[in-house]
């Protein structure tokens, strides 16, 4: 374990998220965890609450956006704040119900190089498919058409050592990962908008021999929004980020590995 007093670095982005921001730094102060930072970006400064008189036990980086930034180039902003050994994403539409990082710090010790989160689960305490195979554009079609049905899909069956699940890549709502390996991969790809971010950091983790793990031990609760269900505008930056993913180097080389080892 390092010596650095600041084991997590905390990156919240709000775009229209105050009252969920208030909600987890309030879960945050309960865990009472010393090893804590948080980096929290305003992506629309009329929502941005005054911080400096709350009671804290850690002290926020606040980072006023005079330009609405995207996911990719929020949390990367947030990194070159980042003082802790492992930068943590999480969406603040988030709760923790308990602490979640400890079982993550052991998980990432145990297994590096990796990359981690935990169970997510929905307000009706289902689980949500937070932990996946990569996509493909028959996957989406299939997905697709399972939405105008009504049909109701099953999650993927991912690898399951009975404590972990070993996914192809985990959902950019709550990702711990080491601060080295952020560096080293460069962060997220900052030409996606919105959407695969997360799925496009995964495949190029995997690529440079990094695992992909999600704890069963801890969970999060998501109090999801899914706008590109309900907007066209975010439906469109949904569709034009899986389709860059599905053109790029990465998807290419993990579909063409995957290939190989389902042939063995």
């Amino acid at each position: 374990m390092s010596n650095n007093p600041i084991q997590l670095s905390v990156s919240i982005v709000s775009h229209g998220h105050r009252s969920y921001v208030v909600s987890l730094l309030q879960d945050l102060v309960r865990l009472d965890r010393s090893d804590l930072e948080v980096i929290l970006a305003w992506n629309i400064l009329e929502e941005k609450i005054d911080l400096s008189g709350e009671p804290l036990p850690f002290r926020p980086t606040v980072i006023d956006n005079q330009v609405p930034k995207g996911y990719a180039a929020n949390h990367n902003q947030a990194f070159q704040h980042c003082n802790g050994d492992n930068f943590v994403i999480l969406n603040p539409d988030i709760s923790l119900p308990a602490d979640p990082f400890s079982a993550l710090l052991h998980l990432l010790e145990q297994y590096a190089p990796c990359i981690c989160a935990p169970l997510i689960k929905a307000t009706n305490n289902s689980l949500e498919d937070s932990a996946r195979f990569f996509p493909s554009p028959f996957s989406l079609a299939k997905k697709a058409a399972a939405k105008i049905f009504r049909v109701e899909q099953a999650l993927d069956k991912i690898p399951d050592d009975g404590v972990m699940l070993n996914p192809d890549w985990i959902a950019g709502m709550f990702i711990v990962i080491p601060r080295q390996i952020y560096k080293d991969l460069h962060g997220l790809e900052e030409s996606y908008h919105l959407y695969y971010e997360d799925v496009d950091f995964c495949a190029r983790a995997r690529l440079n021999g990094i695992e992909v793990y999600v704890s069963k031990t801890v969970y999060a609760v998501h109090h999801a929004q899914r706008q590109s269900h309900k907007s066209l505008r975010y439906l469109g930056w949904h569709l034009k980020s899986a389709t860059k993913f599905f053109t790029s180097k990465a998807y290419f080389i993990c579909t063409i590995e995957k290939a190989k080892i389902d042939r063995k």
